[in-house]
């Protein structure tokens, strides 16, 4: 098995990986398809299922789809040319993708939400449609949004999870338990096996790039969020707080009754300073999604800011760790919010920041794994139940929650010796059968749970 730390750290944009960034992906990869062909179409058509239909237009699921097939892409997102896009096409009907001329698309009615049955294949489906001049389906594609921005064709789905067809990597370790084997076999840190299997694919140059590129990102919108103040679009009215709480936490530093718990606060607001910026539609890094994408930089934050003897030439292997975990989390259960609940989300992404946090607090593998098990076993259960569809209440205030549990767990498994009765393989299994088993209204259907308690209008 092999995933790249940039498949669980992706740039992208707010305000859901599953169902933004991922329909994007997937417009750009029916781009593709259509060019690919013998033969030309004229029109385009889509059609959402499942979950991307019934929380689509609080996700602005449709608006990805719409720049998606006009050629934007989520890593080079420019927000002001995607408006300007966005009016000239509701206006003239068409798009434009490179390669592929203009093509017929009006998204009144070549954009469809289907609230009936969701696709056999995953919560999160799509069709997308080429036609002819006369409207006729001359080529279709189906695509699933499997959670973090992956996608998947209907005939990949099929094939397994395990699709990676590069070559073979020195530490392919497909559960928790093989990790720690190979550790202690290789006398290697599991960032240093991480590191290893990245350069079987690109140069070093490559990874340290991009990892602190992925950092940068990070870190840049931690800023942004305790800067920015207003407020969230969507209709719920909800008042961004990271800078208001930040800001007080400036004036009362150095005060000598400031309560020890106050670190609590700081580690909060770095967590829903960047899922304010998320819901707000800014950029953001997939951690391992958009939902969940606060509690990662939140840790490293809290640590650099907080922690003694912290230092920014650590941030790749916290991260390297931490995408290792996050892995073994997606190939044996999941991280989709619409196939297994929050836990997959949020709790993946606080396991993730635990064993980041154990490993550059100088802990063992046996450590580290304890750290992430103990951060995922406590958020077992957790439903996703995003009110009005936003990933706003309670998404925002729930990353916060998750470093805070993070930093706990990393701190509790330090205080050991690696040694513990549950291991992370079992609480993966664990979330994977309790999302199995979860009723379908509190997987990121907005049809259950604080999303049908709460008055949004």
């Amino acid at each position: 098995m092999f995933l790249s730390v940039f498949d669980m750290f992706k740039v992208g944009v707010g305000p859901s990986s599953s169902h933004t960034i991922g329909p994007m992906v997937a417009a750009a990869r029916f781009l593709e398809h259509l060019r690919a062909q013998p033969f030309a179409v004229a029109g385009l058509r889509a059609s959402l299922h499942g979950s991307l239909a019934f929380t689509g237009i609080g996700h602005a699921t449709d608006r990805a789809v719409i720049l998606g097939l006009a050629g934007f892409r989520a890593e080079d997102y420019d927000a002001e040319k995607a408006e300007a896009e966005l009016t000239r096409i509701r206006e003239e009907h068409t798009v434009s993708p490179d390669g592929l001329g203009t093509l017929k698309f009006y998204p009144k009615d070549d954009l469809r939400f289907d609230y009936g049955p969701a696709l056999p294949g995953h919560a999160n489906g799509m069709i997308l449609q080429g036609t002819d001049a006369q409207g006729d389906v001359i080529t279709q594609v189906i695509y699933y949004s499997v959670g973090g921005g992956f996608v998947l064709t209907e005939a990949e789905l099929k094939a397994g999870k395990d699709t990676d067809n590069g070559p073979p990597v020195p530490y392919p370790f497909h559960t928790a338990t093989e990790m720690l084997e190979m550790a202690m076999t290789s006398g290697k840190t599991i960032a240093d096996m991480k590191r290893a299997n990245e350069l079987s694919r690109k140069s070093g140059a490559q990874l340290d790039a991009g990892l602190d590129r992925i950092w940068q990102v990070m870190n840049a919108c931690i800023d942004r969020g305790l800067t920015t103040d207003g407020i969230l679009p969507g209709g719920l009215n909800v008042r961004r707080r990271a800078k208001g709480i930040h800001d007080a936490l400036i004036a009362e530093r150095g005060m000598n009754l400031t309560a020890p718990h106050t670190i609590n606060d700081y580690m909060s607001t770095y967590a829903m300073a960047v899922n304010e910026e998320n819901a707000a539609g800014g950029q953001v890094v997939t951690a391992p999604t958009n939902g969940a994408a606060g509690v990662v930089p939140a840790t490293i934050r809290y640590w650099l800011d907080h922690v003694p003897g912290a230092a920014p030439s650590r941030v790749p292997e916290f991260l390297l760790t931490a995408a290792a975990i996050g892995g073994l989390i997606k190939f044996n259960a999941s991280i989709s919010g619409a196939e297994c609940g929050c836990q997959a989300e949020v709790g993946s992404a606080s396991a993730m920041a635990a064993a980041g946090l154990a490993a550059v607090l100088g802990g063992t593998p046996e450590q580290i794994e304890n750290a992430a098990e103990i951060a995922l076993e406590h958020h077992l259960g957790m439903t996703c139940d995003p009110v009005k569809g936003l990933v706003q209440v309670p998404c925002i205030e729930r990353n916060g929650l998750g470093a805070i549990k993070a930093v706990s767990a990393a701190s509790l498994a330090m205080r050991g010796d690696g040694n513990h009765l549950v291991s992370l393989d079992v609480a993966i299994e664990t979330m994977r059968q309790t999302g199995a088993d979860m009723s379908e209204k509190y997987k990121e259907t907005a049809l259950g749970g604080l999303a049908v308690n709460v008055p949004n209008c």
